[in-house]
């Protein structure tokens, strides 16, 4: 299992503007920790955590951060109406678009994603595979 993800920032703020325009509807919660961020999933009492953190820090070393090449961090909502939200709220908060949402003919029927980067150029997909959802071909 994934305990967490890590990216890159040059610029926090912008960042935690993009990041807490999506994360925190799909249940994360952002606590920060020495000027970095931490999207931690919310976990009720007494259930164990399946998702992964979710960190966002200037990288280690003090040099600039930049995107990995085939690099991507997917991030799973409950429906597609939300992916539509979520992508939509994201772009207004400083990402750019890489794929409008929308079913892809190289995945399953019920595979609906949309692709952004944010502001460093990570790329981030918003995804539903809900069967109980219309699917690509009905």
């Amino acid at each position: 299992m994934i305990a967490y993800v890590t990216i890159g920032a040059n610029d926090i703020a912008r960042a935690e503007r993009f990041y807490s325009a999506f994360l925190p509807a799909l249940g994360y919660k952002l606590e920060e920790y020495q000027g970095d961020l931490s999207y931690i999933p919310c976990v009720p009492s007494g259930q164990s955590q399946v998702s992964p953190d979710f960190y966002v820090k200037s990288p280690f070393n003090g040099g600039s951060a930049s995107a990995g090449n085939g690099a991507m961090v997917a991030f799973e909502a409950p429906s597609q109406k939300e992916v539509r939200t979520l992508h939509a709220a994201a772009l207004a908060a400083g990402g750019t678009d890489e794929g409008k949402p929308g079913f892809r003919a190289s995945y399953g029927a019920h595979f609906f994603v949309g692709y952004l980067r944010d502001p460093d150029g990570n790329k981030i997909a918003l995804f539903c595979d809900n069967p109980d959802e219309p699917g690509r071909d009905g």
